[in-house]
């Protein structure tokens, strides 16, 4: 008998224990939600069986993704911190449209006889791995045409033709396991670049125009452009250009929508997966790109504007956070992940918090009014720790305590006595013994309405009476605009990034064998878009200029596009060439942050990001199939947004602006004459 007992006592333990575990478990307490079906959804579909699932289960529900932001809300009300990354890829996907229909149209501001305006083929793919490696957030960046509509100088003998299909993408690939990262991590760095327009004619599922591509919502949200009744319906903009030799033009080409109408310039869709490419959940910003088709007729009165491409920003879906908060007034919806929270609502409310992505957890339980803290308790309960606890600890726990003394304001307000107020003026000395003007920003102890006053008092008359020095403000007054401004700081990396690439990669010298040809270095309209496209497409920039060194481009002593508006909602933009400028206090090489760049990338280069590159270009014309591009060397080197110089806030007195301005001015590198090594440019 005691054998048996000794035998027996283990098993009615580990019962024991057992249940006791089924009572406290983490999520027995937790009910299935939409976030559950949703991560359902999302793990029934892989790289494996994508190909055979039902197309409905390749997409997730729109309103998976909440408060999307909408060119209508910008500059009115304020963007959420957890759609900063979102917004971003709106405006880049905004400004890539503008460029793409600048640049196309920008053979009628000086007429050529054969295509050599058009950008090669380079142009386009490098210009995608820009997109992609300047910002992290961006997964994938493609421009997909419309069947016969890209006209193209790379072939010989390709006047006036067109590629049935084309669509350079870019996206970023995984390389922890490539043979020259011998860490085995992965950096983030490497690009697989494809021309999704070459595949066999008889393999309609790799044709993008199509619904066999199943995954295509993105080309159906703008092309094909059937326009019913009249051609003239795509948005103008007007350009006032002033070139280096002092003439003027004005050049007016067809663009995107414009805010003020509906839909918008940016349309987005709904979360897929990315089967067959880079097999992940994506969301898409998509932006038309306008072009006058056809061309090279001899009769300008039968070509119209028409969309012959659409831009294409993609992100990663489990990087954008989700709100799991109640709807509200900062929370309308549509949300499917509305009121998932754990938060107890009797006592606490919910707050969304960023930089989750997709998972639980994103959101703080704050008091209530008339509630408190716990003694015990530091700060609001994290979402994370309240989807983590048990039943026991929940239901325990994260509770707020009733405030049983309320401390309520004064409701008649009375002057305070003059003993009063001495004792708070003998306190605070900078409010009785105070500097005023340009000398309000320089005191020990900063008398904040003298030097509101300054600031905002200023303006394109009164700044004349100050010497330069004097419109400088101090560095701490910009406290944290690295952090507002770098959705803008990160398009300057981005036209950075595509120089530098560009310069590094294409040689306009080499010889292909077949009918290829090299791309030609990069023209006057071409920089000139570029900057332009960066004021296009964000309106917190009000002004964008490409600055290069002397003798740096291409048949040029000086060359500096400068792209600027003066007002904030517009469509007639100004863009001129700072070359022009002779005076010794003008020269844009004189400026400060030209000169610390230029200073600091004089010799080592070692610190710049080093992006690998994938390329699969098209056999031929034709575009049958896809074939390496095997050219030496298929990286560069360029810098990323650390690399940037912040300027100190200033009023920009003999510029363009006449406002407190920021500047963020990232450099751009290329081979020197012997191609031996990097030069600041």
């Amino acid at each position: 008998m005691p054998t048996i007992c000794q035998a027996m006592t283990p098993i009615v333990i580990a019962c024991w224990f057992y249940c006791l575990l089924g009572v406290v478990g983490q999520y027995e307490w937790q009910t299935r939600d939409s976030f559950d079906e949703i991560r359902m959804r999302m793990d029934k579909v892989n790289d494996d069986n994508c190909l055979i699932q039902h197309l409905g289960d390749l997409y997730l529900p729109e309103d998976a993704v909440s408060h999307l932001p909408d060119i209508k809300d910008i500059n009115i009300n304020p963007v959420f911190p957890n759609r900063t990354a979102l917004l971003h890829l709106h405006n880049m996907a905004l400004s890539r449209s503008f460029f793409w229909s600048y640049i196309l149209q920008s053979r009628f501001i000086r007429p050529a006889i054969n295509d050599t305006y058009d950008p090669g083929m380079m142009y386009y793919f490098l210009s995608t791995v820009a997109d992609v490696s300047s910002n992290p957030y961006i997964n994938a960046s493609a421009i997909y045409f419309a069947p016969n509509m890209s006209y193209s100088p790379s072939y010989r003998g390709f006047f006036n033709k067109t590629f049935p299909r084309f669509a350079p993408r870019t996206f970023r690939a995984d390389d922890f396991n490539d043979p020259i990262h011998l860490e085995r991590i992965s950096t983030r760095n490497t690009f697989t670049v494809q021309d999704l327009g070459a595949f066999p004619s008889n393999r309609l599922s790799d044709d993008y125009t199509t619904d066999f591509y199943r995954i295509n919502e993105w080309y159906k949200k703008w092309l094909p452009d059937i326009v019913k009744e009249r051609h003239d319906t795509k948005t103008t903009y007007q350009v006032e250009i002033r070139y280096a030799n002092n003439t003027n033009e004005t050049f007016t080409f067809h663009g995107p929508r414009g805010a003020d109408e509906y839909p918008g310039p940016v349309q987005w869709t709904r979360p897929y997966f990315d089967c067959g490419r880079s097999n992940r959940w994506l969301v898409a910003a998509v932006s038309p790109i306008a072009d006058i088709y056809p061309r090279h007729t001899g009769f300008r009165h039968i070509e119209y504007p028409t969309y012959t491409a659409v831009s294409v920003m993609e992100m990663d879906f489990e990087r954008i956070d989700i709100n799991q908060c109640p709807k509200g007034k900062g929370n309308l919806g549509p949300n499917r992940f509305a009121n998932t929270a754990r938060c107890k609502t009797d006592t606490t409310e919910c707050e969304p918090i960023h930089g989750w992505g997709f998972r639980r957890g994103g959101y703080q339980c704050r008091c209530r009014p008339g509630f408190r803290l716990p003694t015990v308790v530091r700060r609001p309960y994290l979402g994370e720790i309240v989807e983590r606890a048990t039943q026991e600890q929940y239901y325990n726990g994260f509770d707020c305590l009733r405030i049983g003394w309320v401390h309520k304001m004064p409701v008649q307000w009375e002057k305070a006595n003059s003993y009063l107020r001495e004792k708070y003026l003998e306190q605070f000395h900078h409010y009785r013994n105070y500097s005023t003007g340009s000398t309000a920003l320089h005191d020990t102890k900063l008398n904040i309405d003298q030097a509101l006053k300054f600031i905002l008092g200023m303006n394109s008359e009164t700044c004349k009476n100050y010497a330069p020095q004097d419109l400088m403000l101090r560095g701490d007054i910009s406290f944290g605009a690295e952090e507002f401004f770098e959705n803008e700081a990160k398009m300057a990396t981005r036209l950075a990034n595509f120089i530098s690439a560009f310069l590094q990669v294409s040689d306009p010298l080499e010889v292909y064998s077949g009918k290829r040809v090299a791309d030609r270095p990069l023209t006057e309209d071409q920089m000139m878009g570029e900057t332009l496209a960066l004021v296009l497409g964000d309106t917190k920039i009000w002004s964008a200029g490409t600055f290069w060194d002397r003798n740096k481009f291409t048949n040029r002593t000086f060359f500096a596009p400068y792209a600027y508006k003066t007002q904030l909602n517009t469509r007639n933009f100004k863009l001129e060439d700072l070359a022009r400028l002779n005076g010794t206090d003008e020269v844009y090489t004189k400026k400060s942050y030209f000169q610390v760049l230029k200073q600091r990338w004089a010799t080592n280069f070692d610190q710049l990001e080093k992006y690998y590159m994938k390329i699969k270009i098209r056999f031929n014309e034709t575009g049958e199939h896809l074939k390496k591009f095997e050219h030496y060397p298929n990286y560069y080197r360029a810098a990323n947004l650390d690399h940037g110089h912040w300027t100190t806030p200033y009023f920009d007195c003999n510029g363009k602006m006449k406002k407190w301005v920021i500047t963020y001015a990232s450099p751009f590198f290329g081979w020197d004459s012997l191609k031996e090594k990097l030069e600041f440019k």
